[in-house]
């Protein structure tokens, strides 16, 4: 059985989606982060796995549903953060993704967790030119090593390492990450029924903006 993954920042005011801030306060942007990662893992628990963990950065809030283990980040840059997140799930496959894309269904999920034909690796682009989801049918930590993180490139660059590493991979739909305001905008329209879009609305209807 694999395992499934999300790595997440405790949605603290100031901590998190930074470049929400403005339009919105430091407060709302973290409640947004909040209602994200609840809708995020409210879809991971839903998608059958051996387990399912959260890969934290803070301490666990009521936002987190029971089932999951939660793991510490460790220390260093994103790339050094995914790698350990990948070695810390044990043997078998393993599908890692943000809390930034509250649109994610278990669907999607299970189809991240399919490799089946041969396939050794799932690769899910972001709009921005990230990847929101990585999965591993043999999780080796060194294919995150050392890929530039935050960048235009880093999706092509770390897709490239996995086929530079002879594997085959599968692409998952391009979705777009939770970063700006209009980030937010585009994804709320694009779940209209998730905490982050009913949050959203609200947020939105009262003018609670910078």
């Amino acid at each position: 059985m694999s395992t499934l993954l999300v790595i997440a920042k405790e949605p603290r005011p100031g901590r998190v989606k930074t470049r929400l801030t403005p339009p919105f306060s430091p407060a709302d942007a973290a409640r947004l982060a909040e209602a994200a990662l609840a809708d995020t893992l409210e879809a991971v628990r839903a998608t059958p796995a051996r387990r399912h963990v959260l890969v934290l950065a803070g301490a666990p809030g009521p936002w987190l549903p029971a089932g999951f283990d939660v793991v510490p980040q460790v220390p260093g840059g994103l790339d050094e953060r995914l790698a350990a997140a990948f070695a810390s799930c044990g043997p078998g496959p393993a599908l890692l993704i943000g809390m930034d894309t509250p649109q994610v269904t278990p669907e999607l999920l299970t189809h991240g967790l399919d490799f089946a034909h041969g396939t050794d690796a799932r690769f899910g682009p972001a709009a921005d030119g990230g990847f929101w989801a990585l999965g591993l049918a043999t999780p080796d930590p060194s294919l995150l090593r050392g890929v530039p993180m935050s960048r235009p490139d880093t999706g092509r660059t770390q897709r490239h390492r996995l086929t530079a590493a002879g594997l085959t991979v599968r692409d998952l739909p391009v979705l777009r990450d939770v970063d700006t305001a209009a980030d937010a905008s585009a994804v709320a329209t694009e779940a209209p029924h998730s905490r982050f879009a009913t949050l959203h609305a609200t947020l939105t209807a009262r003018g609670d903006t910078w």
